[in-house]
């Protein structure tokens, strides 16, 4: 467990001890505020979750190095391995929201992909439990990449016009644009980003309060003998959520990275 959630169990303890009438999780606040190792105070404060955040980097990047180095012709082992999760971003993810064009932001996409599934799945880690995409920092700085990105894709494509496509469709009767163009503003340059910031933390908070939540609740269980029995069913319920929260960790940054294809798709053909 970590310090957050392990002084937490400690305080349950003691008010069990002290007759304190009940069980006392910690707030939720000690679930995402990690002390800084290094730097504290500076704009280069080093801790867990950056900590975290600098291996879901260098594992993608050392694995492809690896297997960059002596790539077979008949691939095995790793090479199969990173080769199948290219092969899943083209079919799953460039080809039907991009298309054949899309192949030139496939570094982009997996780069993506793997940072967020990487930093999700440290939520189910030992000694970590915690996943670094639960703090809206990270999902807040990769929805500005995505927005950056589609923007400068329609703009390097169609030079001003793609503004133009976006904030007034072809089609609309002119009337209407006092309505619809300020919709597409908020629709395409705000509520995009925002959303996909959003929709990554809030999932993974919430999976990270509910792992922490059953796995106090099991610790203190094994406190109280004759609440022992309770295990039997909190204990199963902690194992399949574990088994949920790592399907989710994948889900959410496959979600991510189809969506930011789509919105380059769109920026590319932005009058469909």
């Amino acid at each position: 467990m970590s310090a957050p959630v392990s002084t937490g169990v400690l305080s349950i303890f003691a008010a069990g001890g002290e007759g304190g009438g009940g069980l006392q999780f910690p707030p939720v606040d000690n679930l995402v505020k990690w002390p800084a190792w290094f730097f504290q105070g500076t704009p280069f404060e080093f801790n867990k979750i950056t900590f975290i955040d600098f291996i879901a980097f260098i594992v993608p990047v050392a694995l492809f190095f690896i297997v960059s180095r002596k790539p077979q012709a008949v691939p095995r082992g790793l090479q199969n391995l990173m080769e199948s999760s290219l092969d899943f971003i083209d079919k799953q993810v460039i080809q039907p929201a991009i298309g054949p064009d899309g192949l030139r932001y496939m570094p982009m996409l997996v780069a993506m992909f793997f940072y967020i599934w990487i930093g999700n799945v440290f939520e189910i880690i030992p000694t970590a439990h915690m996943p670094a995409n639960a703090r809206i920092a990270n999902p807040l700085i990769l929805a500005i990449v995505t927005l950056v990105m589609f923007i400068g894709v329609g703009v390097k494509h169609h030079k001003l016009g793609y503004f133009k496509e976006v904030l007034f469709p072809p089609g609309v009767p002119k009337a209407l644009y006092f309505l619809v163009t300020p919709i597409e503003v908020l629709s395409t340059f705000i509520i995009r980003p925002f959303s996909l910031a959003v929709r990554l933390f809030a999932n993974m908070l919430a999976g990270h309060i509910l792992l922490v939540t059953f796995s106090v609740l099991c610790i203190t269980l094994w406190g109280f003998q004759i609440l022992n029995v309770v295990n039997l069913v909190a204990f199963p319920m902690l194992v399949a959520f574990t088994g949920f929260e790592f399907m989710v960790a994948f889900l959410q940054a496959f979600i991510f990275s189809l969506l930011t294809a789509v919105y380059i798709g769109g920026a590319l053909h932005p009058q469909h």
